[in-house]
C-alpha cells in the first residue's frame, strides 16, 4: 500500500534543508504509520536526493510526523541545479512510498 492512501503531506525548505510532513487522514492509523515510516526508511527512500541526516519529529495528538532532511536540496535554492530547487515535490515522492501494515 502507498502512503498516499492513509496520509497527506506538505514540504518546506530552508537553505539546503527540506522538511516533509506526513499527516494521517484518520488518527487511528497514526501508530501503524509511526512504526512503518521510520527516519531510516525515509532516508533510504530519498537516497538519491538526501545526502545528510534525516530526523523524525512526532506529533501524535495531530496524527503527524515531520521529517527534517539535511543536505537535501543540492546546496540550497540559490545554488541548486535541480528543477525543483525548493523541493516542493518531495512530499509527493514520500507519499509514493510502499508500506506494509501487517502486525
Amino acid at each position: 500500500m502507498k502512503l498516499k492512501e492513509l496520509a497527506h503531506s506538505r514540504t518546506g525548505d530552508k537553505g539546503n534543508i527540506s522538511n516533509v510532513s506526513l499527516i494521517v487522514y484518520h488518527l487511528e492509523d497514526y501508530e501503524r504509520l509511526r512504526q512503518a515510516v521510520t527516519a531510516e526508511r525515509v532516508k533510504n527512500h530519498f537516497k538519491d536526493i538526501v545526502k545528510g541526516e534525516v530526523i523524525r519529529y512526532e506529533l501524535p495528538k495531530m496524527g503527524a510526523m515531520n521529517f527534517v532532511m539535511q543536505e537535501a536540496l543540492g546546496g540550497g535554492v540559490t545554488r541548486s541545479l535541480s528543477l525543483d530547487r525548493h523541493g516542493k515535490s518531495l512530499s509527493s515522492y514520500l507519499l509514493e512510498m510502499e508500506i506494509s501494515l501487517e502486525s
